[in-house]
């Protein structure tokens, strides 16, 4: 086991995971399977990717081929929008843990604040942003705090040990902290070079709030969506400050980016179906940076967002960012 994170909640949470998001179907199993094998042990799942159940499969098959057990293993899964009404809640838990094949999960976030209309799973599953699934965004008048009475009771009846948020900013943040009788004890935000969120992190790290990047190796993940600023950026894996740190390390370029965040205290959940890939991101707590590196990284910040819904489609309904 790697090194980990105290949660609030009293748990630990490996500070190295495997990002599940855009992990296709039929090689789900497998993937899952061959990470643990590895020596990942937190899983990072979602409703929204649409490959629960396959994930679970590959987690099934670990566990009874004698690889590790469920509780070695940190599962994490998120609440999609269309399920933040306070009744929907425990019902979307519900049926991502049948989708894993699951009694519990470790971590359940709500994926994006604002909640929209309900969309019965009968029609569609997952459901995407959409309400009528092509192009109406509607939004549900369900305020933060009955979703987030609504997560706090999941805990309470065993269906997942902590709790917490994605995607979330500092004024809801704060918002949230007033009543909250569980406080989030994680935050998971799109974090690389590009994207630093100084203030953000700050603000979790006074607050006790562990933070999560995601999307580490920043435009990469975001060029198969046809994204003008993904592609007009140098890809962080080329770029000159990192390669030149890579080679004064004796790193990968993706070693390096992962080692900027997981030595400033965040963890990290990176993805590659291959497994030599998936054995150098593990191993990004082995080695320092030096501060000054560190440093000249974290300087490439220039405020670019990757992931929020109006990159993804036109809207006017969800500045979540704004």
């Amino acid at each position: 086991m790697g090194p980990t994170i105290k949660l609030s909640s009293g748990h630990e949470m490996p500070q190295v995971g495997f990002g599940l998001w855009k992990v296709d179907n039929a090689t789900a199993a497998d993937t899952v399977y061959n990470a643990i094998k590895t020596g990942y042990r937190l899983f990072d799942g979602a409703c929204d990717y649409g490959n629960e159940k396959e994930c679970g499969e590959g987690v099934a098959r670990a566990i009874k081929d004698g690889l590790v057990k469920r509780e070695d293993l940190f599962i994490t899964s998120k609440l999609w929008p269309v399920f933040e009404d306070g009744d929907k809640v425990e019902p979307a838990i519900r049926r991502s843990l049948a989708d894993w094949g699951l009694e519990y999960f470790d971590l359940y976030l709500i994926h994006f604040p604002g909640a929209l209309k309900y969309v019965d799973p009968a029609v569609r599953y997952p459901p995407g942003w959409h309400y009528d699934g092509k192009s109406q965004i509607v939004r549900s008048n369900t305020p933060l705090h009955v979703t987030w009475a609504s997560m706090e009771s999941l805990v309470g009846k065993g269906l997942t040990k902590s709790i917490g948020v994605s995607n979330f900013q500092a004024q809801l943040l704060y918002d949230l902290l007033r009543y909250a009788k569980i406080p989030p004890a994680s935050l998971q935000i799109e974090h690389h070079p590009y994207l630093v969120q100084q203030e953000l992190i700050r603000l979790a790290k006074e607050e006790g709030i562990a933070v999560t990047a995601y999307s580490s190796f920043g435009p990469a993940s975001f060029l198969e969506f046809g994204f003008k600023h993904a592609k007009a950026l140098v890809p962080l894996m080329k770029d000159d400050l990192i390669t030149s740190l890579a080679a004064k390390y004796g790193k990968q370029p993706s070693q390096i980016l992962l080692r900027w965040a997981t030595q400033r205290g965040l963890a990290v959940i990176p993805k590659t179906v291959r497994p030599e890939i998936m054995a150098q991101n593990l191993d990004c707590t082995g080695f320092d940076l030096e501060q000054a590196d560190i440093d000249s990284i974290t300087d490439k910040d220039a405020g670019i967002r990757f992931n929020q819904p109006s990159n993804y489609f036109a809207t006017e309904k969800m500045w979540i960012f704004g």
